[in-house]
């Protein structure tokens, strides 16, 4: 059997030079040792594979290694540094606290800090996972870590330093690990693979590094998997199978097929996707992280956020620039209510495809026609799938009856029009979409204005002009309040309430009243809007603007509530009570 040994282990960094993605501790762990200013206590903490025990052990080498170099870096020939290159050193002690959290354990521990190093300056104690350690562990461990010996020094290793008791964490020194970068990540799998003598290209590594999540001990681990799967020369489509990551190939294809409209291609590719056994709740968050690196690729000043390889970028640049600011946010704020909704969905299938429907139908109606399923041939393969119905596509001709046809020669059901016939000429030309610049700003105005100058016919806005008059504002009031019949206490707030019709700066203010402050702050809030929207559909016309305002309290009719106050209202109102409340010399009190 060989001696093989894994990447992770084969090739973990033995000096801060060769330390990944923790500059800033490497340098501040350097000059210390260099000025001598080393603490008693260090407390290093963060994700899991970044590089903690390692780091460790590196400072540890360095502070007892008789010949540093110029940049504290360990020699590795003296007896410190070959003793503990062999697992034998004496000065250096590792300690499982996962496996060894009990009192007993820290006393014995402490009985062996008192002995002073055979070999070197000081004797370095590591503990790694010390959030495992029990309570009374860490209260015994408390005074030795305070006032510990001057030849020893501690290194405590955690993943999770919320769960460290607060007096501990303030007689260490603490680093804080951060998760190392993808591009870091790639460029060190690469010069690993080199030395391997493996072939693999950028979009693999990229794939590796992005499922280890910041960790580069996963990343090793991940690259020995795939190296045993695919041999010494690495594939991206064998990268995929074996990580069983979505191909972006396929997000690509969606997005073009909502671009022209085609619901049918979508729900094909769904389906392959399926069939292949990924998670279709996966799958929709593929395509929101996909929507997303669009709308970056097409922002300018956003690169950095783009981790991507430079043919992915270019990719994601080439299809940024043929999508309007509009679509990607209309499209994210689809994809993001089919992940949110997804668990409560009944049909989790029937969900995600209606979410695909309503990403192709977001330039324009789709125009139903027969596309050829890919891997079929022949008029059976063929399924209903719709084209984008642009302006400058002709209208299909009418279906008429056919001409009557030689018996040899039977005419078909339908004569279809052909390819070159003119559009007929339509009443009125639809607005222009325009289109945005590529590069340019993703911001909320530009959005909403070109969806605007998007939705407004030409007829709309010639109406806009005229102002409605006051009885067909007042007739149209009651008629959006009936809209909300469903919700009985808004529809009899809108119902009866008192209306003032005025006209500023050449548009229509309606203004309703209502009841009390806390009615006015809910309606502003959460309604205004909607009934201003509505009502300007209804009266067809944009200028109009809705105000809400509380009753005078001079106004506001008051309503008795006590059974005095009734009794009293009812007399008043009605003179025959009175006089029978009289004759009979009844108390209302």
């Amino acid at each position: 059997m060989s001696d093989y040994i894994v990447s992770a282990r084969k090739y973990r960094p033995d000096s801060f030079e060769s330390l990944i993605g923790q500059d800033n501790i490497a340098r501040t762990l350097s000059n210390s040792i260099r000025r001598g200013q080393l603490a008693h206590a260090y407390l290093f903490c963060g994700p899991r594979g970044v590089g903690k025990t390692t780091t460790a052990r590196i400072f540890a080498k360095m502070i007892n290694c008789a010949n540093p170099g110029p940049e504290m870096e360990p020699c590795g020939e003296c007896e410190s540094c070959v003793s503990f290159q062999e697992g034998r050193s004496y000065c250096i002690h590792e300690l499982d606290a996962a496996s060894n959290n009990s009192v007993e354990d820290i006393k014995t521990l402490m009985e062996q800090v008192q002995v002073p190093p055979q070999v070197g300056k000081y004797s370095v104690y590591i503990i790694d996972e010390v959030h495992m350690l029990s309570q009374s562990a860490f209260n015994a461990f408390l005074k030795t870590l305070e006032e510990p010996p001057a030849h020893a020094i501690f290194i405590l290793a955690t993943t999770e330093k919320h769960k460290i008791l607060p007096t501990i964490l303030s007689r260490c020194q603490t680093y804080d690990f951060n998760r190392i970068s993808i591009p870091d990540m790639v460029r060190n799998l690469r010069g690993i693979a080199q030395k391997e003598g493996v072939t693999i290209d950028d979009e693999s590594l990229h794939e590796i590094a992005v499922k280890a999540d910041g960790a580069m001990r996963d990343a090793l681990t991940i690259f020995d998997q795939t190296v045993a799967f695919c041999g010494t020369t690495v594939q991206y489509q064998d990268v995929i199978r074996n990580l069983g990551v979505l191909d972006y190939k396929y997000c690509f294809k969606l997005v073009e097929d909502f671009l022209s409209g085609n619901y049918g291609g979508a729900f094909l590719t769904f389906d392959e996707i399926l069939s292949k056994g990924f998670n279709a709740l996966h799958f929709v968050g593929s395509l929101s992280s996909h929507l997303r690196n669009l709308v970056v690729a097409k922002t300018g000043g956003l690169e950095p956020l783009l981790e991507l390889p430079d043919s992915l970028k270019k990719l994601y640049a080439e299809q940024a620039a043929r999508c309007s600011n509009q679509f990607l946010y209309e499209a994210l704020a689809i994809t993001t209510a089919c992940e949110t909704g997804y668990k409560a969905a009944v049909n989790p299938r029937l969900h995600i495809e209606f979410a695909l429907m309503r990403l192709s139908y977001i330039m324009g109606k789709p125009a139903d026609k027969p596309v050829q399923i890919p891997g079929q041939a022949g008029n059976d393969a063929k399924v209903a799938a719709p084209v984008m119905a642009g302006a400058d596509r002709p209208s299909p001709a009418p279906a008429t009856a056919p001409a009557p046809a030689p018996a040899a020669a039977p005419a078909p059901a339908v004569a279809p029009a052909p390819e070159s016939a003119p559009a007929p000429a339509p009443a009125a030309a639809p607005a222009r979409r325009r289109t945005p610049k590529t590069g340019s700003a993703l911001s909320m105005s530009s959005i909403m204005e070109e969806k605007k100058e998007e939705e407004m016919p030409a007829e709309a806005s010639a109406q806009s002009s005229a102002l409605p008059e006051d009885e067909v504002v007042r007739l149209k009031w009651k008629e959006l309040a009936g809209q909300y019949s469903a919700k009985p206490r808004l529809a009899s707030m809108l119902q009866s309430a008192n209306i003032n019709l005025s006209e500023e700066n050449g548009v229509k203010q309606v203004e309703f009243f209502v009841t009390n402050d806390a009615q006015k702050q809910w309606v502003e809030e959460k309604m205004l809007r909607e009934l201003e929207n509505k009502l300007r559909e209804l009266v067809t016309c944009t200028k109009v603007n809705v105000l809400v305002s509380v009753t005078p309290i001079e106004e506001t009719e008051k309503v008795p509530y006590m059974p005095e106050e009734k009794a009293k209202d009812l007399m008043e109102k009605n003179p025959e009570v009175r006089a029978f409340v009289a004759d009979l010399g009844l108390d209302t009190k």
